[in-house]
Order: structure tokens, then sequence, then C-alpha cells
């Protein structure tokens, strides 16, 4: 059994961001935290491209947008979706959840989940703070992951195709030999 998995090593990679406007004073923090965790692990300032929207909802079309590009290894989105009063709550993680799983899909392209759903600002607070759960931190080292783990797959399917390939040119000019 071969097992796969990615490295934590980022130098050559490029990232997209997709952040939300809406609860600023938590997306501003993941998205620190987010470049923050980047950078550590080797992407320089120029390889990483960040877009605002207006919120959650908007999340999705901008990152199948930026993985469709073919700029991108992995795109990252970062919001903050707090429960009110109202089911909007609801409407709003539910949609943006499901955009960005399909925009993953659509564009073959990891598409990392890193909005915030809780129900109570100091909740939201407390997982954008670099120093206790740092979930922009945690969503740059998942993109980081996944990108690398794509990127291996990719490759050693290439090399099949490759050997495939040569392997039945050889098979045909040994059967023309004959």
């Amino acid at each position: 059994m071969k097992l796969r998995k990615g490295s934590h090593n980022a130098t050559e990679l490029k990232f997209g961001i997709v952040v939300a406007k809406f609860n600023k004073f938590v997306t501003s923090k993941l998205l620190s935290s987010c470049i923050e965790g980047l950078t550590k692990y080797g992407v320089k300032e120029p390889a990483i491209k960040v877009v605002r929207v207006p919120g959650a909802f908007d999340i999705p079309l901008v990152a199948r947008t930026m993985a469709q590009s073919s700029r991108f290894d992995a795109v990252i989105c970062l919001g903050a979706v707090i429960r009110g009063d109202t089911p909007h709550f609801d409407y709003i993680s539910a949609a943006a959840s499901r955009g960005i799983g399909q925009a993953a899909l659509d564009a073959d392209v990891p598409i990392i989940f890193g909005v915030l759903t809780t129900d109570t600002v100091a909740q939201a607070i407390e997982r954008a703070d670099p120093a206790k759960f740092n979930r922009g931190g945690e969503a740059a080292k998942s993109a980081i992951e996944m990108a690398t783990v794509i990127k291996t797959l990719r490759a050693e399917a290439d090399r099949l195709t490759d050997h495939r390939q040569t392997s039945g040119s050889v098979k045909r000019r040994a059967r023309r030999k004959r």
C-alpha cells in the first residue's frame, strides 16, 4: 500500500483568498492569520491574491472564478456568519457551504472552507484569534496540504499515462519488426 499525503512546503505555490467584508472585525483577523500561515510555509506575498466580497453568500462565485482561472494552486474562502434572531443565519451558512463545495468540484482545484459559523460574536472572535483557534492559519495550512497532495497525485497520473504511451509505442514497434 502506498500512502500519499500533502506536504507543507509551499515555496512554488500560488493562492487566491476570497474574504467577506461583512463582520470585518472577525474576517480581517482570519485574513491576517491566513497570510501569516501561508508565508510561514514559504509562500511569497506576490503569490497571494486577495479579493474582498460583500458577504459570505458572495464567496462561492468568486472562489470558483479564481479557481477556474488556472492561476492558483488553491483558493481559500474566509468569512464569518454569526447567528442572529432570524433564520437568515441558516440560509446564508447553508448557501455558502454548499456553494463553496460545488465550486471546488466544478473547478477541480482545492477550495478551502474557512467560513466561521458561530452562535455568538464572542465565539467568532475566539475562533479568529491567532492565539487561540486561529482558523485563518488553519485554512492556510489545509490549502497548502491540499495543493501539494493534488500536485503529487496529478504528477503520478501523468507519469503513469506517459509510461503507458511509451509502453504502447514500444509494443507497436516490436509488432512492426515481426
